[in-house]
């Protein structure tokens, strides 16, 4: 069942205002509500795998490794400071994931 997130919540006193007739009637609307959807539009804006992208161009800004990152050591990956586990055996860094399962 689909939520709508950015609907109003509502408090414990408005659910005591709903009648039941009124919820028999909302429940019948929302089933009236739904649409088919083609398959063919819905097929229409997606990608396949393996898809000609020779002619297509990525740009990318690349950052240096700031002063409060490090490499970890097992994964090679750049993280925060925040994410800094300790030292391995030869005193390199090494994150709190690998250090997990290390």
């Amino acid at each position: 069942m689909a939520t709508d997130y950015d609907a109003p919540r509502k408090n414990s006193d408005d659910a005591d205002d709903d009648s039941i007739e009124e919820l028999k009637s909302r429940r019948s609307d929302k089933s009236a509500g739904t649409t088919d959807v083609d398959d063919f539009e819905t097929a229409e804006g997606l990608e396949l795998p393996g898809a000609d992208l020779s002619d297509e161009e990525l740009f990318v800004r690349v950052l240096p490794k700031q002063q409060d990152e490090f490499t970890c050591v097992n994964c090679f990956m750049v993280h925060h400071r925040s994410q800094l586990a300790g030292e391995d055996k030869n005193g390199q860094p090494i994150c709190r994931d690998c250090a997990s399962t290390y």
